[in-house]
């Protein structure tokens, strides 16, 4: 994972300029999905937040990423609704837990999903953290922490009151991982956090070697490698991860807008579409 040093401050426009490269700059890609979508007249995602970041941010976002794709900018609200959800549903009965998102980058979920009495815990690499803080605005429920998500002593460390739950969150992270490493963050948190929750992503076999072979691009962004992918038949290997594991099951993706909207919704009856979207599963422990 790069960073290119030193290429955060703000410039004479009272912009933050960003320069990221490998894993870190998707961060930014999926930040102009969402705005994307936040700004349609009829969006899947209502996060106005995400249009504010984009205009506070000195990045040639359509020169690097392309033209916006309504596929994309659909798929990349769909499934940060479907993780809004789970949170949701978990805070629901745990009003006062801890939400931990792992790799959040500039996402906007606390602000979307807070009760009031929630804690939120973002944890990303150093550079990107220091992105975010710069960015959004501090709330005492809030804190960043810069490290790796493979470091799991240090966050696990930092979560307040496990006894309230914790749900922990990695939304477009694993896929970059080694399959023993997201092993082994399972494990920990499995754990560590009983009677917790875990929300997670992946992608189909095929675009991950895809992505190892060096050659896709979007826009002029080399997509970085990607090392880790599951099938949807396969989520009930993630049971072996560590016996705290009660329940894996798949969270289904909300009805969109339009005929790309039904496809997105139906996606795992349609094969073709099921392996160029991400498969989003929900780990309780």
């Amino acid at each position: 994972m790069t960073v290119v040093q030193d290429k955060q401050h703000t410039m004479d426009n009272g912009k933050v300029r960003a320069r990221l490269e490998g894993v870190p700059e998707t961060l930014l890609w999926t930040l102009w999905n969402r705005a994307v979508e936040a700004g349609h007249e009829d969006p899947v995602l209502d996060d106005p937040m995400a249009l504010r970041l984009v205009d506070s941010i000195d990045f040639p976002f359509e020169e690097r990423f392309g033209a916006p794709h309504p596929l994309f900018a659909q798929i990349q609200g769909l499934r940060s609704v479907t993780f809004d959800r789970a949170v949701r549903e978990y805070v629901a009965d745990h009003p006062e837990a801890t939400v931990v998102a792992l790799g959040e980058g500039l996402e906007t979920g606390f602000w979307r999903v807070d009760n009031g009495r929630l804690r939120w815990l973002s944890v990303d690499l150093p550079e990107a953290a220091e992105l975010r803080r710069r960015l959004l605005p501090e709330h005492e429920r809030v804190r960043v922490l810069g490290c790796s998500a493979t470091d799991t002593s240090t966050w696990l460390d930092a979560v307040e009151d496990p006894a309230k739950g914790v749900v922990v969150t990695a939304q477009g992270l694993l896929m970059y991982l080694r399959p023993p490493e997201v092993r082994d963050l399972l494990a920990a948190s499995a754990g560590a956090l009983s009677g917790g929750a875990f929300v997670l992503d992946s992608m189909a076999r095929w675009l991950t070697r895809a992505t190892r072979r060096g050659n896709m691009r979007i826009g002029t962004m080399p997509v970085p490698a990607m090392r880790w992918s599951m099938a949807a038949d396969e989520r009930h290997k993630l049971h072996t991860a560590h016996p705290g594991i009660t329940d894996v099951r798949a969270l289904t993706m909300p009805r969109g807008r339009g005929v790309l909207g039904r496809l997105i919704e139906h996606q795992h009856r349609v094969p073709l579409f099921r392996s160029i979207s991400p498969a989003v599963t929900l780990v309780r422990f």
